[in-house]
């Protein structure tokens, strides 16, 4: 079975400012050796791939510089860890790139938008149920995670809100065995869970991502003041990701051989790395990235993440409103202009596009 940590858990970055402000000035110094983190999830096992292909390591030559690449197990640690410094560049969903870097205060830029879920997370109800049955229900899920979130847009797509249902946190390693139970009877999570719980008899996938389309992105993020001192390790990135995505999406052998070592990488076979696939809209193509990273519904997405993080307050004590933290997006920015901590910047993709890398 594929191991997912895309949002096992959610802890405060334990980041004070002072730290913060050494940290900051070390990565704003032009060097030669960088650190990426990673963890498992579909979107992000490309990472491993170019480390151990060596894909990675020839662009990193090509800019005369050196990155680690490196698997951190727990998820939220190694945004943490991206918080307090000890990496330059962390894979991560949208919502948690401004939930733990931002709203710590950490300026942060998504280099690579990889990939939004398309299916791979999803509300599941036992019976033949449709979503609006979900009301007065207890609802088992990875507490203040994507899937708290894809419940509340759920919820609001047929007029409830979260004082309708009552939010159960659980472990992801505890879903699937607590949804056997008849005391569970509602379920949010993701992918390869998801699979799992709906492939249980009499059960109802009532809502998934692929309704709200684009609301999940999965991403790497780089500490923006190391990317604007040293502007090789974001070509080196992009060049090696786009590489890594030209050879999976084809259909030969070097497609078959890479897409195999992701699967055997995170605990499946390749029949199971294709389906996680089915469900999870690549950007193979960097103008396909440029053109999702640029739009209009980027901002209005982020604006509807940002409420929902403030509604949880998970964007600091302090903050008063939903806008309190800076999005900056191709197409504006949503939030104070004066704080902003979160960055979309899509020019080293775009480079990608023109082949100017």
């Amino acid at each position: 079975m594929l191991q997912v940590f895309r949002s096992v858990k959610r802890v405060a970055a334990v980041v004070s400012v002072c730290a913060l402000t050494i940290f900051g000035t070390a990565q704003a110094a032009e060097k030669t050796e960088f650190k990426l983190a990673w963890t498992i999830y579909v979107g992000w096992m490309p990472w491993d791939y170019g480390a151990a292909s060596g894909i990675v390591d020839k662009w990193a030559d090509k800019y005369g510089i050196k990155i680690d690449v490196v698997q951190v197990n727990d998820y939220v640690e190694s945004i943490n860890q991206f918080t307090a410094g000890q990496f330059d560049a962390t894979v991560m969903t949208n919502m948690d790139a401004l939930t733990i870097p931002a709203a710590s205060g950490v300026d942060s830029t998504a280099l690579i938008v990889g990939d939004f879920s398309n299916g791979n997370d999803g509300v599941v109800l036992k019976g033949d149920k449709s979503l609006k049955d979900i009301k007065g229900q207890n609802v088992n899920l990875v507490e203040l995670s994507v899937s708290h979130y894809l419940l509340a847009r759920g919820l609001e797509s047929v007029g409830m809100t979260e004082r309708d249902v009552t939010v159960v946190n659980t472990s992801d390693a505890d879903l699937v065995a607590a949804f056997t139970t008849d005391d569970v009877t509602a379920v949010t999570t993701w992918n390869p869970l998801l699979s799992e719980i709906t492939a249980m008899p009499k059960t109802s996938k009532v809502f998934d991502s692929s309704m709200i389309p684009g609301e999940i992105i999965d991403l790497l993020v780089v500490n923006t003041d190391t990317l604007k001192a040293n502007p090789k390790l974001g070509k080196a990135l992009t060049g090696a990701w786009y590489e890594i995505m030209a050879t999976m999406s084809g259909s030969d052998a070097a497609a078959v051989k890479a897409k195999t070592f992701m699967a055997e990488a995170s605990g499946t076979d390749l029949a199971g790395y294709e389906a996680q696939l089915a469900s999870t809209k690549m950007f193979y193509k960097p103008a396909d990235a440029v053109a999702f990273t640029n739009s209009d519904k980027l901002t209005a997405t982020m604006a509807k993440v940002s409420e929902f993080s403030f509604e949880h307050g998970l964007l600091g004590e302090g903050a008063p409103d939903a806008g309190f933290i800076g999005i900056e997006t191709p197409a504006g920015v949503f939030g104070d202009k004066g704080n902003i901590k979160l960055r979309f910047d899509p020019s080293y993709m775009a480079m990608a596009a023109k082949g100017a890398l």
